[in-house]
């Protein structure tokens, strides 16, 4: 559904399988681009605190604010918003020629805290899901600053009985000029996955490994995550679509095309950042934007189907882009083909240059598994 507010507007998606915990997916842009940064700041949290208003029993549990220039904006996004949830900051221009656009993800009946560890924490039933956000440091390159924030993650997750193989999900890792410093970040992720027990024999962690840039030009690194206490293995499952896509390992990467968490009442569905690519690893329509685009719904749609699901189960998509110049291209085959998704398209570079666009997604679908917890 689409709601109007002072100079924003909202695409929202909701779920609710009929138990304790709702969710909602809302997607808020600037309606009037020409409006001052500030007047446009304003107009996504005031929307954002309408969406509040109309679901009182909600509260966020994650954000991510994309900027157009985040040296002159990160800093009044951190004083306006407070927040207590895990809140990703980045460069990644919305392409509708607006500064700000804000992806937030609500759920009711919930509580949520900031743990000892830094980890946000959202807590129903048996499962404390941790959320963590813009972490970075200044490290001198970018595989340094990687492999420290994939170090302080661990011990983070350890202070919450957790361990990376077990209980991570879903990563994003953010490059600045990504066609330089991506290279450092592979390493870094290899060597700390094979030292945590992470192979191709094992599994890796659904991520997206995306351009994006921090308001501190010497941050090279940006890291979001996702994990959750409490999670059993027979709850995970794992997405390859060997049809369509080829292992990440095949081309030296470690991340998992998707995965999906099966619960008594749901499932959650995270599809990684999906290129034009097939299933030897190949770019699949080199310079054709409307091609690739194609190609990533079917191998997308490849993925979901692996999960039982359609996209009548995506609640959001984020779509990369890597010349502002295609933008009209997707966004007019985005809206013929998804006209009530929750969807955001920003500036992003994806990690092999012939890629010229990237999406990724979250779906969710009710179940029935009374052998395993209530979400």
């Amino acid at each position: 559904m689409r709601l109007d507010f002072e100079n924003a507007y909202a695409d929202v998606i909701s779920f609710d399988c009929g138990t304790e915990v709702k969710e909602y997916h809302a997607m808020i842009h600037v309606a009037e681009s020409r409006l001052p940064y500030a007047k446009q700041l304003e107009a996504v949290i005031n929307a954002y605190h309408a969406l509040l208003s109309k679901w009182p029993d909600t509260q966020a549990v994650f954000k991510r604010y994309f900027l157009s220039d985040a040296a002159n904006q990160a800093d009044e996004v951190i004083v306006a918003d407070v927040t207590d949830c895990a809140k990703s900051i980045i460069q990644q221009a919305p392409l509708d020629g607006t500064k700000i656009a804000l992806w937030v993800y609500l759920m009711s009946n919930v509580q949520t805290s900031l743990t000892k560890s830094g980890l946000y924490q959202v807590s129903h039933g048996e499962f404390r899901h941790l959320y963590n956000a813009s972490a970075h440091n200044l490290a001198a390159n970018s595989e340094y600053q990687m492999r420290l924030l994939f170090n302080e993650y661990i011990m983070q997750l350890a202070e919450e009985g957790c361990t990376l193989s077990e209980n991570c999900i879903r990563t994003w890792l953010f490059v600045n000029d990504i066609d330089l410093n991506y290279g450092g970040v592979v390493r870094a992720r290899n060597q700390v996955f094979f030292t945590q027990g992470l192979t191709v024999h094992t599994h890796f962690i659904a991520s997206t490994g995306i351009g994006g840039r921090q308001q501190d030009p010497n941050v090279l690194s940006q890291m979001d995550n996702y994990a959750i206490a409490g999670i059993r293995p027979e709850q995970i499952h794992y997405l390859y679509a060997p049809t369509h896509l080829n292992r990440t390992s095949d081309y030296g990467v470690s991340f998992e095309r998707g995965t999906y968490i099966d619960y008594a009442d749901r499932r959650h569905v995270f599809i990684s950042g999906t290129a034009s690519i097939n299933n030897k690893g190949e770019i699949m329509f080199p310079k054709d934007v409307e091609k690739q685009t194609h190609r990533i719904w079917e191998n997308v749609e490849a993925l979901l189907k692996e999960a039982d699901c359609t996209y009548d189960n995506v609640v959001e998509m984020v779509v990369y882009l890597r010349d502002v110049a295609d933008y009209e291209v997707v966004r007019a085959l985005y809206e013929e083909r998804f006209p009530d998704k929750p969807f955001v398209i920003v500036n992003a570079p994806v990690c092999r240059p012939g890629w010229l666009v990237e999406m990724e997604c979250m779906a969710l679908k009710a179940v029935n598994n009374p052998d395993l917890p209530m979400f």
